[in-house]
């Protein structure tokens, strides 16, 4: 073993296989792990053989120094655009030898900058002198490179790491990720990492996610970066991208629910007089005849639909033989009748009618349209796409141009819709605070991320049964909760958004809990970290409201009063007015 183990060393026998660590704000690759194997005829294949092998035989800095070597070369060679995030344990970081910048040669050899490289700290062994650590990670951060600390919580000392060396980067480990959606333990804990990373303006990357229920948990947790196979594999070739569907595969549905109207597909119902599924093939023949216009012609037999019955179709099967006139002409039409239409509730939004139709690969012209389950009329699907493709382009035109939601236009036809029917919902006015103070120290540009980041919140945690989000101008949102669990969203925005926002500011800044400007008067004032004020109106408040109007009075007024609090918080109206 210590023959093979030379021989490795030697002759530099390493492979080094690319794990992506993953931005979860711009879903992207935002660095690679380097993780080492030996060769694959070896009984040092595997890693865990490989480095047990080399403190035995003390040759752990030397496999050490030719895993970085053969990870930075075929990291270069594979011209990689972003961070390397490469294993040190704590006793090599303390190597005299290490320090003499053996890796900082490497780099300048291959062209390498050393911001582009994480020192990541494996704590599988005791670590007692933290002094000396804490001089080493100075000094390596002085050549440039970023600290990470890996497998948080399953180490020695992790938490009296972290406080004392103070990272860029803490890896939770995968034990506290591994089901985390279903258990609360976890799941609090790693807030309360989240929390801590916040607190020292550290990135926390979660590690070994593997399933979609983690990602999201992780995601929601407000948590930055995540690494694991249900992004990618480690692979020799390191995969360049991420497939989109892995990130918005949920946010794609809630977010298009926040576009959907309440127009209902009773608005292109044709009033198309029915016969029966038993009438003779040479009676709809006739009809057909008589009615060149005719195209399609729903079967219905004591106000129920039993199908749909196109002319083309009719025609080509009839006729499909010499004498088919003659041998089905007296026979009932419902024979020709392949497949049970399509039948929608005459009070079915549009856009659910399209979904339905689109995910089922229909083919057909027309559906049936139906109220209490009784026949009604018929739908075009052309009619459906111009009514669909009309509302699209007028959305468009109200629509806010820097994060494309609905404007204040159609969020008051939506209200006013609602309030028609009778339907119950709740309003939800959200408002940032201290935006303007912001805005003038941090410019426009951070001013318009913190506003997308107040959009982003709000449609990822729109009710996917029927929930409405407009921005109706500034830094101004309205909500329209159609479910009853409007309440928990909104404590889970707010608290997301206390996660996120801190990071829109400098480190100056983010210690002192917000920074000093001048008031409208000119006067000097100190400024809060920005904060979200809701105002809510309930839907008790609501029912008596006669237009978008009144709901705006009250909107205004809870979220003066939710303005009133410190810090992020809601205040519901109840006030019905008279």
């Amino acid at each position: 073993m210590h023959e093979q183990l030379q021989n490795i060393i030697e002759n530099q026998l390493l492979t080094s296989l690319f794990q992506p660590i993953v931005g979860l704000g711009k879903n992207e690759i935002y660095a690679y792990e380097a993780l080492i194997r030996g060769p694959s005829d070896s009984p040092l294949h595997n890693p865990i053989n490989l480095f047990a092998t080399a403190e035995r035989f003390n040759e752990t800095a030397a496999v050490e120094q030719v895993c970085r070597k053969v990870s930075i070369e075929q990291f270069s060679a594979q011209q990689l655009p972003c961070k390397l995030f490469l294993n040190v344990s704590p006793s090599i970081l303390l190597d005299p030898e290490f320090k003499e910048g053996e890796t900082l040669a490497i780099l300048e050899k291959i062209g390498l900058h050393p911001s582009r490289i994480v020192i990541e700290i494996t704590e599988h062994q005791a670590t007692d002198n933290y002094v000396l650590m804490r001089d080493a990670v100075e000094y390596y951060r002085n050549m440039g490179f970023e600290i990470a600390l890996d497998d948080l919580g399953a180490g020695y000392s992790g938490l009296r790491l972290w406080t004392e060396l103070l990272p860029d980067y803490v890896k939770i480990d995968r034990h506290f990720i591994e089901d985390i959606d279903n258990d609360q333990v976890k799941l609090n804990f790693v807030r309360s990492l989240q929390s801590m990373a916040t607190a020292t303006n550290c990135r926390v990357i979660a590690e070994g996610v593997e399933t979609e229920a983690e990602y999201l948990a992780v995601e929601a947790l407000g948590i930055g970066f995540a690494q694991g196979y249900y992004f990618a594999r480690p692979s020799a070739v390191a995969v360049t991208t991420i497939p989109l569907p892995l990130f918005v595969k949920n946010k794609v549905e809630k977010k298009s629910v926040a576009f959907k109207t309440t127009t209902y597909i009773s608005e292109i119902m044709q009033q198309a007089k029915a016969i029966s599924s038993q009438t003779s093939n040479n009676d709809v023949l006739s009809l057909f005849q008589k009615n060149s216009h005719l195209k399609v012609v729903p079967l219905v037999d004591e106000g129920i639909a039993k199908g749909l019955l196109y002319k083309d179709q009719f025609l080509t099967k009839l006729f499909a033989s010499r004498f088919g006139v003659d041998l089905f002409g007296k026979k009932a039409v419902e024979m020709f009748i392949d497949t049970e239409p399509f039948n929608f509730d005459y009070q079915t939004v549009i856009e659910d009618v399209s979904q339905v139709l689109t995910d089922s690969n229909h083919n057909e012209s027309a559906f049936i349209i139906t109220e209490k389950g009784r026949y009604s009329g018929i739908g075009m699907v052309m009619d459906l796409l111009q009514l669909i493709t009309t509302q699209q382009l007028q959305n468009a035109q109200h629509a806010n141009p820097l994060t494309l939601l609905p404007g204040i236009t159609p969020i008051n036809k939506i209200i006013d819709s609602k309030l028609l029917e009778q339907n119950r919902f709740t309003i939800g006015y959200f408002d940032l605070d201290n935006f303007k103070p912001f805005n003038d120290i941090y410019g426009y540009e951070k001013g318009d991320i913190a506003i997308k980041l107040v959009a982003g919140l709000l449609s990822d945690y729109i009710e996917e049964d029927g929930g409405y989000l407009g921005h109706i101008g500034g830094d101004d949102f309205i909500v329209i909760f159609t479910s009853q669990n409007w309440e928990n969203s909104c404590k889970k925005i707010l608290s997301l958004f206390e996660q996120k926002v801190i990071h829109l500011y400098n480190k100056e800044h983010q210690l002192a809990g917000g920074m000093n400007a001048y008031d409208r008067k000119g006067a000097p004032c100190f400024y809060p970290i920005l904060s979200l004020s809701i105002g809510i109106v309930a839907a008790e408040a609501i029912i008596k409201s006669q237009s978008h109007i009144e709901i705006a009075d009250l909107a205004t007024e809870a979220k003066h009063h939710a303005k009133k609090k410190p810090g992020n918080s809601y205040f519901i109206n109840r006030r019905i007015p008279k």
